[in-house]
């Protein structure tokens, strides 16, 4: 790649070339006229010459200092690692510095549509009916719309999955900081009948699955490994891109099941009644735990923030997470009330969300219960695939303390 400077003395010469052609059909056989020609053409290359060197003197003294940084070794290696990871992309040095809270600027928060935004209704609710709204709320479809505005500073608070906490904390060298947890484990296993119980009645069974490479499939490979089942020999486990196909294979494959997260299982349930929940996968994970004295449980989502937001920002930070603990307390005890708001931000129906609510494990974990349950959660990541939490585990900065 050519450097400002270089690029400015391969433009100059060019434009030496286009002029030696366009003045080199003035000459002609008088040899007076052609002496008159050839001066001014002289004149002519040597101001075009100086005013190429001029410019390329300027490119070169010119260069912002955060354009100078971005072309040293250890700058462009933080930007490769950034971008090698799908929707993180690299920081932007011509971005504006965040604005702080103090300014009067809204503080921009966003959401998954599905439980990690349900636990946020009732605060989204109350800043809307605020005679001075504090927030700013987004909820996106998918984590890929989430990262690359949360590293590039247009937002300021995010709602994401868990383990994307981690590998966005690891690619930004630190930039990101965990707030808290906001939900557990929301991933069941569903069967068409009555047969499954127990982990172990899943030995020697199709399960149909969504989201290999990713928490989906660590989860299901550890709660399989973790009861002596062999992932790879003892079931068969069918991959599919999207969670309608898994529950559509299920109706039409004899002796299947399939795993599915909330609210999408209870979904599938009131579209075919001879679908029902098996197994709670949270609760498998919890029981392993118990027995090997860890605290660590099946975790969805974290709330996270920049980390520059937490450092300008202490109050309002501190104040966020009071009124998010408040939301989730409201949402997890006025059912109705909460499917409601839920069904009016459009995440999922009122009457879905009124089913699914209870078995989203929609929470609140902060401090040290939230770095416990959270590190040792990565930790069993990190073990089965070190890049599932971005190459390595997180340093105790990434956990906000308070």
């Amino acid at each position: 790649m050519r450097r400002p400077g270089q690029f400015a003395g391969w433009a100059a010469k060019q434009k030496l070339q286009r002029a030696e052609i366009l003045f080199s059909a003035l000459y002609r056989k008088d040899d007076d006229l052609n002496m008159m020609k050839k001066k001014i053409t002289s004149l002519f290359l040597a101001l075009v010459l100086a005013a190429a060197m001029t410019g390329c003197s300027s490119s070169d003294n010119n260069s912002s200092p955060s354009s100078q940084a971005s072309s040293g070794t250890e700058s462009s290696s933080v930007s490769s690692a950034v971008s090698s990871t799908p929707g993180v992309p690299a920081e932007d040095s011509s971005q504006p510095s965040p604005e702080s809270a103090a300014s009067g600027e809204k503080i921009r928060v966003a959401a998954l549509k599905g439980p990690t935004a349900m636990g946020l209704v009732k605060l989204m609710d109350d800043n809307d009916h605020s005679e001075a709204p504090q927030y700013d709320f987004s909820i996106y479809a998918s984590p890929d719309e989430i990262t690359p505005k949360l590293v590039q500073g247009e937002l300021d608070l995010a709602a994401v999955p868990a383990n994307l906490a981690s590998v966005l904390y690891n690619k930004t060298e630190g930039k990101i900081q965990v707030l808290a947890v906001n939900t557990l484990g929301v991933l069941y296993i569903v069967e068409s009948g009555d047969s499954v119980n127990t982990v172990e009645d899943l030995r020697g069974r199709t399960i149909f699955a969504s989201g290999k490479g990713s928490t989906p499939e660590y989860a299901l490979n550890y709660m399989l490994s973790q009861n002596g089942i062999d992932p790879e020999k003892d079931v068969s486990i069918e991959w599919r891109s999207e969670h309608s196909e898994c529950v559509a294979a299920l109706a039409s494959t004899e002796n299947a099941v399939a795993m599915l997260p909330q609210p999408f299982a209870t979904t599938a349930l009131t579209k075919n009644e001879n679908i029902r929940i098996a197994l709670d996968m949270t609760k498998e994970w919890e029981k392993l735990a118990q027995d090997n004295g860890s605290p660590t449980t099946l975790i969805t989502g974290v709330a996270v923030a920049r980390t520059d937001f937490v450092q300008q920002n202490p109050e309002a930070v501190k104040k966020f997470l009071e009124e998010y603990s408040s939301s989730v307390t409201y949402v997890t005890e006025q059912n109705d009330a909460a499917a409601e708001l839920v069904g009016n931000y459009d995440i999922v129906t009122a009457e879905v969300a009124k089913k699914a609510l209870p078995q989203c494990n929609i929470t609140f974990l902060s401090g040290s219960d939230m770095k416990d349950k959270l590190s040792s959660y990565l930790s069993v990541l990190f073990e089965q695939n070190p890049q599932a939490v971005g190459g390595k585990l997180p340093a105790d900065d990434f956990y906000y303390a308070g």
